[in-house]
């Protein structure tokens, strides 16, 4: 019983749980930066990779983005309902396309000030999550 007490007590170390809590504040870190500008800053780092790659396939695009293809579909949408991204279709039809329109390089411009203003004051929200030390 003292063994699994012991092992217990290393689970308020666990570096899964203290990842998770990081990730969520720097998520909503972002997303205050973002707030108001129309864009999140998900939405934000799929416009970003579209400018600099330029079109590309659903699948490609998820795994740049570390996302299922479902989430990245659902993002997508809402970015191709508002103007932001376009379908580019192959010549033979199998394979669509994500690209970014004028609007969302324009939108891009908007925010990329916002974004820039997130990841130089991150440092202050990674501060707050002391990582567990990792035992061998």
């Amino acid at each position: 019983m003292a063994d699994f007490q012991s092992q217990l007590e290393r689970t308020r170390h666990c570096t899964c749980s203290a990842l998770r809590r990081t990730t969520r504040a720097v998520t909503a870190h972002y997303e205050a930066q973002f707030r108001g500008s129309g864009l999140r800053g998900t939405q934000f780092t799929i416009l970003s990779i579209l400018a600099q790659a330029g079109p590309l396939p659903m699948t490609r695009l998820a795994d740049l983005l570390g996302v299922e293809r479902t989430t990245l579909t659902r993002n997508l949408t809402v970015l191709a309902r508002r103007g932001l991204v376009e379908w580019e279709g192959a010549k033979d039809g199998r394979i669509r396309k994500a690209a970014l329109t004028k609007a969302g390089s324009a939108m891009l411009h908007k925010c990329l000030p916002r974004w820039v203003a997130a990841e130089a004051s991150v440092g202050k929200v990674l501060k707050k999550f002391p990582f567990p030390q990792l035992s061998p």
